[in-house]
C-alpha cells in the first residue's frame, strides 16, 4: 500500500477519534442523564462519568446497524475516500465543537448525515432517496412521538389516583419488554446480533411467537413487580433510582447510536484493510466517545438540564422513557439520529405538561431548532463545496 495512502488512512482514524470525543462531550455525554441532573437525582460529574461507560457498552453492543447505515446507505454509486471521510469527520466534529463552546445542542446527526450526502454528491454519487425518506420520517417525527408521549405520562404521573408505586412500576415494565427483544453483538446464531428473547427461542427450539412473548411478559412482569416493592417502601429513593437506570439505558442507546456517526464513514475504507475488524473500529469509537463524555460533557449536561425546563423525578421519568423507545427504534431501524432532539424534545413535553408554558424556555427553543436546521444544511454545503474546490479529494 503507498504510504500517502497509509498516511491518509491515519489522518481519517484521527478525525474518527476526534468526532468521537467531540459526540461524547456533547450529544450522547450530556443528553441522556440531563433529566437526572436537572431532577437533582445525581451530580453534573458523576452523571458524566456513568454516562460514559454505558455509552461505551452500547457502542461496543449496539454500534453496527447506524455505522453501517452512515458508511454505505447515505449515497449511491461512490464510496468515499480516506480523503473525503476526513472532509466529513470535520466538518461534523468542527460545528458540534463549536455547539459545545457555544452551549448550544447541535445535532451530531444532522451535520453527519449532511456532511457525507454533500461530499458524495460532489464526488458522483446518487441520492439515496428511500434512506432520505426513512430518515426525515424518524426526524420530523420524533419531537411529536417523543414530546407527546413524555407529555402523556408526565400528565398521569402526578395524580393522586395513580399511585407510582403503579404507574412508574408499569414504564419500567414497559422498558423491560423492550429490553428482552433489543439486538445486542453476539447473541444471534454465530457472532451476530440477537435478543434475549430469541436467544430463549433458538436455545428451546420452538417456533412461532409463543417463546419470545413469554419471555418478554416474564422481563415485565420481574422489572414492575421489583419496582413496585422499591416505591412502595422508599417513594423518593425508588424514584430517583428508576430515573437513573432510564438515564443508564438512553446513555447505552446513545452509544449504540452516535458511535456510527464517528466510525460509519471510515467502512468503506475497511473493505481494503481486511486486517482490522469493524468490531475493533467500535471498541475505538467507543473508547473516543468515553473520554468525550468524561472530559467535555458537563457543560451541555448542565446547560440541557436548567435552561429547558424545570424537571422532577416524574417529569424525567417521563422524558427518559420515549427518549429510551425512540432511540431503539432508531438503532433498530440504522437510522441516525440526534440524541439532542430526542430527549429536548422529551424535555418539552414533560415540562408542558404540569408547568404549561412557564416551564419552558420558548428563546432557547427556538434557538435550538434553527441550529438543528442550520447545521444540516450548513454541512451539506460545506461537504459539497470543500469537496469540489480540492482536487486531492476525487
Amino acid at each position: 500500500m503507498d504510504s500517502s495512502v497509509i498516511a491518509l488512512l491515519l489522518v481519517a482514524g484521527l478525525a474518527s477519534l476526534f468526532m468521537a470525543w467531540v459526540i461524547g462531550a456533547g450529544s450522547s455525554g450530556a443528553t441522556p442523564f440531563a433529566p437526572a441532573v436537572g431532577a437533582n437525582a445525581i451530580s453534573t460529574m458523576r452523571a458524566a462519568f456513568v454516562v460514559g461507560i454505558f455509552g461505551f457498552a452500547g457502542a461496543v453492543v449496539q454500534g453496527a446497524n447506524v455505522s453501517e447505515a452512515v458508511g454505505r446507505g447515505l449515497i449511491g454509486g461512490v464510496s468515499l475516500p480516506a480523503s473525503g471521510v476526513i472532509i466529513v469527520l470535520l466538518i461534523g466534529a468542527g460545528l458540534m465543537a463549536f455547539g459545545i463552546k457555544t452551549g448550544y445542542p447541535i445535532a451530531t446527526a444532522f451535520t453527519v448525515t449532511g456532511s457525507v450526502i454533500g461530499v458524495g454528491l460532489a464526488l458522483g454519487g446518487t441520492p439515496v432517496w428511500p434512506k432520505y425518506l426513512q430518515i426525515g420520517a424518524v426526524w420530523v417525527l420524533t419531537p411529536f412521538v417523543g414530546g407527546g408521549l413524555a407529555y402523556g405520562i408526565a400528565s398521569v404521573l402526578p395524580r393522586a389516583d395513580v399511585p407510582e408505586r403503579y404507574s412508574v412500576a408499569l414504564l419500567a415494565g414497559l422498558v423491560g419488554a423492550v429490553l428482552a427483544n433489543v439486538n445486542f453483538a453476539y447473541l444471534g446464531p454465530g457472532d451476530s446480533m440477537g435478543s434475549l428473547a430469541g436467544l430463549a427461542q433458538r436455545t428451546l427450539e420452538v417456533d412461532g411467537l409463543a417463546v419470545p412473548v413469554a419471555v418478554s411478559l416474564l422481563v415485565a412482569a420481574s422489572v414492575a413487580l421489583f419496582v413496585s416493592w422499591d416505591i412502595s417502601r422508599d417513594m423518593s429513593g425508588g424514584l430517583r433510582r428508576v430515573l437513573l437506570a432510564l438515564g443508564s439505558l438512553v446513555a447505552f442507546s446513545a452509544g449504540g447510536s452516535q458511535v456510527g456517526l464517528a466510525v460509519g464513514p471510515l467502512l468503506p475504507l475497511l473493505d481494503d484493510v481486511e486486517m482490522v475488524p469493524v468490531m475493533a473500529v467500535l471498541v475505538g469509537g467507543g473508547l473516543g466517545m468515553l473520554v468525550g463524555s468524561w472530559t467535555g460533557a458537563p457543560r451541555m449536561i448542565k446547560s440541557l438540564s436548567q435552561d429547558y425546563s424545570s424537571l422532577g423525578p416524574r417529569r424525567s421519568i417521563a422524558a427518559l422513557v420515549p427518549s429510551f423507545l425512540i432511540a431503539q427504534v432508531a438503532v433498530l431501524l440504522g437510522v441516525p439520529v440526534s440524541f439532542n432532539e430526542i430527549v429536548v424534545s422529551a424535555i418539552i413535553g414533560s415540562g408542558a405538561a404540569v408547568g404549561g408554558g412557564d416551564a419552558i424556555d420558548s428563546n432557547k427553543i427556538l434557538k435550538t431548532v434553527g441550529a438543528w436546521a442550520g447545521s444540516l444544511a450548513l454541512a451539506l454545503v460545506l461537504g459539497y463545496g470543500v469537496t469540489v474546490l480540492l482536487p486531492v479529494v476525487s
